[in-house]
């Protein structure tokens, strides 16, 4: 005697049905850490709200512009200001 299930196959047609869950479950599994993954990559690849930096711009305007937003004091502005200016003097 067979003891599958109704009718002799394994859960008849919820067979196909739960097999098909199961890979949209997989698929979605894969999807999420992909997804997450590539997320992760790109806030870690740069500083927030920064954009690649132009080849063009120089450490002095670099300097200028962080001078500017308030993240340096005016000291520390001048000093990293005249170590740049000797460097290219060398």
């Amino acid at each position: 005697m067979n003891h599958w299930g109704y009718g002799g196959h394994w859960f008849g047609a919820w067979h196909w049905v739960w097999m098909g869950l199961w890979w949209l479950f997989l698929i979605a599994v894969v999807v999420a850490v992909v997804w997450g993954v590539v997320g992760w990559r790109r806030q870690w690849a740069l500083p927030p709200g920064q954009a690649q930096l132009p080849q063009d711009e120089s450490a002095e305007d670099i300097l200028h512009k962080r001078y500017a937003r308030g993240e340096i004091e005016r000291e520390e502005y001048e000093e990293k200001l005249e170590v740049l200016r000797r460097q290219r003097k060398d």
